[in-house]
Parts: structure tokens; sequence; C-alpha cells
């Protein structure tokens, strides 16, 4: 993929800078000004997944995310964005299979582990949820993640044991 020349690396910096505002209809106006060439960047689609997201416009999230998995495979994020997407558009066994497939490819990714936990406790699997939290836990800023648990409506069913885990 070829870098992004310094006139687009701008509009995507102003793009995140709207976003970071809270602003995600400026976002997007700055997106529009990158050249069409770069339009496929791996990074503003990235940036244009969070433009959908913070809109709740999951079916073009979803298109995002997966043109992010086609170009960059070989980053978890892509598949993170496609299984939340299908996730919000309440897709969330199909949201669970897409990690599923991809997991051990990214055995440092603690946000996986964590939505997978998620995805596995909307369907009731409570004990592969757990598993799933522990793993998180290990990777990641353990504190930090237990307190976003606890606030985590989609693992209400394992707040009163996230302490334990």
């Amino acid at each position: 993929m070829k870098p992004l020349e310094l006139h687009d690396m701008r509009c995507l910096a102003a793009a995140e800078g709207w976003l970071e505002l809270g602003d995600h209809l400026e976002a997007n106006e700055e997106l529009e000004n990158i050249t069409a060439e770069h339009r496929a960047h791996p990074a503003l689609l990235e940036t244009r997944w969070r433009i959908y997201a913070r809109a709740k416009k999951w079916e073009g999230a979803l298109e995002i995310a997966s043109a992010l998995v086609q170009l960059v495979p070989e980053s978890s994020l892509g598949w993170v964005h496609r299984s939340f997407s299908l996730h919000e558009m309440k897709r969330i066994e199909e949201a669970r299979d897409n990690l599923l497939r991809v997991v051990d490819k990214f055995p440092q990714d603690a946000t996986m582990r964590y939505n997978l936990a998620c995805y596995e406790c909307q369907l009731g699997r409570l004990e592969q949820a757990r598993a799933w939290l522990e793993k998180a836990f290990e990777l990641g800023d353990a504190k930090k993640r237990k307190l976003m648990a606890l606030n985590d409506p989609d693992l209400e069913p394992l707040w009163k044991e996230i302490g334990e885990i």
C-alpha cells in the first residue's frame, strides 16, 4: 500500500481530531478531502469505521471492517471491528465465529479475547465467557479491563464473579 501524502495525512489527522471532539459529521467531511487514490488506505478505513460506529451505521461499518480484513488480514483490527459490527446488528453467533476463526493468529490481542467473552456471555455460554475473560485479563491491564467489564452490559451475567477471575 502506497503511503499517504502530506495533504491526505493532514485530512486524516483532522478527521481524527473531530472524532475526539465527538463530531463524526465533521470527521467524515475531512475524509471527503482525501485524494481518490488513497480512499481505500487502511488508516483511512479505520477512521471511517469509527465514524460509522459513532453514527451507529452498522451495515456500513461492517462493509468497511470487511474491507480492512481483506486489505490487512494480518492486523487484528479489521477482525475485531467486523465482529463488533455484527454484534451491534444482533448477529452475535456470527460475531463470535468470525473471531474464533482467527484468534490463534493473534496470541497477544486482549481485546479480541475480551470481545469473545462478551459474545459467549450473550450466547449463554458462561463457562467459555469466563475462560476468554481470564485470558483477556492476563494479556492486558487486568485492573482496567475488570473495571470495564463491570460496566459492560454484555457481561452482566458474570458481574458478581469478575473480581475473582
